[in-house]
């Protein structure tokens, strides 16, 4: 599936993952390839990043790898949306 992660200054990630688990309001959750459509609002924690990825240069300083070789970032607060095998994470 396709993931994007925007922040109000840039476009923090973009390409192809495995999984994307996000910090929901009532609880973290996963989201796979081919997942129903969802919307959720996000609160604070880790977006980690599941799949053979690259992080932008510029960008890189934000991500750390966890103990499960997942990519990971830091929000205080957010919006998901997955749709048509699609994942954007608006986060702050």
């Amino acid at each position: 599936m396709h993931l994007e992660i925007l922040s109000p200054e840039a476009t923090l990630f973009e390409g192809k993952v495995n999984s994307v688990t996000v910090p929901g309001l009532t609880g973290e959750f996963q989201v796979l390839d081919n997942h129903a459509p969802i919307v959720s609002l996000l609160q604070k924690g880790q977006v980690k990043i599941g799949g053979e990825i690259s992080i932008p240069e510029e960008h890189e300083a934000k991500f750390s790898k966890n103990k499960e070789g997942k990519m990971t970032l830091a929000i205080s607060s957010g919006t998901m949306e997955m749709n048509d095998n699609k994942v954007i994470v608006l986060v702050d």
